[in-house]
């Protein structure tokens, strides 16, 4: 009795493995919000550690308000980075954080808004065990100009992402 337990967990744990080195290989963003999740973010990957998609959603430039879909793999974020102009990130899938330079992160989930100063230092992304999508809202947008710093480094995130 002791081999047959034995054998169908193994057979289970190979079963999980293989689906996950499956899914891995997919390389499928998972429907987690209505928005579209749109394009591989490669124009900006290397203010990224990771993956991530971006979806324009708003097209008329008479209405002055650029909103963008966001999509990040589980672990992925942005640098630190600010706006002179200002930002406002909407939480509407998974589950992420957002954290602003000498303050500690907030957890994200979908319904969340955040409100970023102009010129606020601050860094967004998923959680480590998490796919995360917010919309991205460009305020000001006639004046408003982005500054990329530095990586959050993976010592930094971890304990920012820290559950307490």
């Amino acid at each position: 009795m002791i081999k047959i337990t034995l054998f169908a967990l193994l057979l289970s744990l190979f079963s999980v493995l293989h689906n996950g080195a499956a899914w891995a290989e997919s390389r499928d963003v998972p429907k987690i919000s209505p928005f579209p999740v749109g394009e591989e973010n490669t124009g900006y990957a290397q203010y990224f550690s990771g993956r991530s998609w971006l979806a324009p959603l708003t097209r008329d430039k008479r209405l002055n308000v650029p909103v963008f879909n966001v999509t990040f793999e589980p672990g992925c974020r942005n640098n630190w980075h600010k706006h002179t102009g200002g930002q406002m990130l909407i939480a509407v899938g998974g589950s992420g954080y957002y954290q602003e330079r000498g303050k500690s992160a907030r957890r994200l989930v979908p319904g969340d808004v955040v409100e970023i100063a102009p010129d606020v230092e601050h860094w967004h992304g998923a959680a480590p065990d998490s796919w995360f999508s917010h919309l991205a809202v460009e305020c000001n947008p006639g004046s408003n100009k982005n500054t990329w710093l530095e990586a959050v480094n993976d010592a930094d995130y971890k304990t920012a992402t820290a559950e307490k």
